[in-house]
């Protein structure tokens, strides 16, 4: 296997767990798709054109991650949600990731959240409605970050495919 071959296999396979971990948040996500777009820039022999996939795909990475913090922000911000609530489900979501392999980190997410909400407003409906206000806002935000780093990792296998044929 040469090296452009090679370069090729290891980007690709970054690029897939980067998309993957748009979702599953215990993958590396989109820092990992920039880092393996620049691995093709540097060792996929593509040259200027193996430079402007990485752009082109940075710029998408970069975009969907900021996307889905805005997103995310704003649903916690219309919720009227403390951060402290926030941080607690996110701890809980690390534990249950633990207690409960694959749904555990979700599962943990959401009932820590509902639980802080529970003792912050006294009250099980405005915790409830204020919840899956905030798991909308993160469900949204991780669907627009997922889009946009397919988006990039299609770039590259568009770019890799006319790089390959034309060798």
């Amino acid at each position: 296997m040469d090296g452009p071959a090679l370069a090729a296999l290891l980007t690709g396979i970054a690029l897939a767990v980067a998309v993957a971990g748009t979702v599953v948040p215990v993958l590396p996500g989109s820092v990992l798709g920039i880092l393996a777009l620049l691995e093709w820039a540097l060792f996929g022999g593509a040259g200027a054109g193996g430079w402007i996939v990485f752009a082109i795909g940075s710029v998408l990475f970069a975009a969907g991650m900021a996307l889905a913090y805005i997103l995310t922000g704003r649903g916690i911000a219309a919720r009227k949600v403390p951060n402290g609530s926030v941080v607690f489900a996110v701890i809980v979501a690390i534990v249950g990731m633990f207690v409960v392999p694959i749904v555990g980190l979700f599962v943990g997410f959401a009932v820590g959240l509902l639980a802080s909400e529970w003792v912050r407003t006294r009250d099980f409906k405005a915790a409830s409605t204020s919840s899956i206000g905030v798991l909308r806002a993160a469900g949204l935000g991780i669907l627009v970050e997922f889009g946009f780093a397919a988006a990039a990792a299609t770039v590259w296998v568009i770019s890799a495919w006319i790089y390959f044929a034309n060798r």
